[in-house]
């Protein structure tokens, strides 16, 4: 016992001057007392079978619906403070569906998507400013060679666990003027305008899996 308290009576004043400067010697750099840093932004990687991008054109006087299939990207975030994280989506032009494969043909050609020499859509955040749920998530949107910021509506759907890892979703739209993207092919309507809208509505609904470490 009197010698453990031997070694303490020792070890502390050791501490304390391990930590404090002596007169006219430089302070030493290691802080006595420091806050611990804050934890590494995880990466949540897009499940595409549970993902997806979906827009809405005017047709004439109602309108038509699509999807691409092929979705992929990460989320890096902390999932407590995710309106500091950044969001990067990659869509791949070609899997884009209507349900009507002439049609489908049409926009991967160079009238409209031309998929074979821009294969990919892509949407990378700048940044995110948060009410809540919901944000308004600012980024770039590059199409057919294009970049142009737009701003997304978002809303965080949900943050829970998983047998595959703990899994966030987030669900956003934004309507963007595809003619500014290069995509001008149109027709003129008989009785007068066009056949399609230039406004493109565009859904996004993602849910993405943070792997267990």
């Amino acid at each position: 016992m009197l010698a453990r308290l031997f070694a303490a009576a020792v070890l502390v004043p050791t501490l304390i001057l391990s930590t404090t400067s002596a007169p006219g010697t430089p302070a030493s750099s290691t802080p006595a007392s420091s806050t611990p840093a804050p934890a590494a932004p995880s990466v949540w990687t897009i499940d595409n079978t549970h993902s997806g991008v979906g827009f809405q054109i005017r047709h004439f006087v109602s309108k038509v619906r699509g999807k691409f299939k092929d979705v992929k990207g990460t989320i890096t975030a902390d999932e407590s403070a995710w309106h500091d994280g950044v969001i990067d989506v990659e869509i791949a032009t070609a899997s884009i569906s209507t349900d009507n494969d002439r049609r489908d043909g049409h926009l991967k050609s160079p009238d409209f998507f031309a998929a074979d020499s821009f294969p990919v859509i892509r949407f990378k955040s700048t940044r995110i400013e948060r009410s809540g749920d919901n944000a308004k998530i600012h980024g770039n949107l590059t199409m057919r060679g294009v970049t142009r910021p737009v701003v997304l509506d978002g809303t965080l759907t949900g943050i829970m666990k998983s047998a595959q890892g703990d899994r966030i979703g987030f669900e956003a739209s934004t309507t963007v003027n595809r003619v500014d993207y290069g995509v001008k092919w149109n027709r003129a309507a008989e009785a007068g305008g066009a056949m399609l809208g230039d406004e493109v509505k565009v859904e996004i609904n993602i849910e993405a899996v943070r792997a267990k470490s």
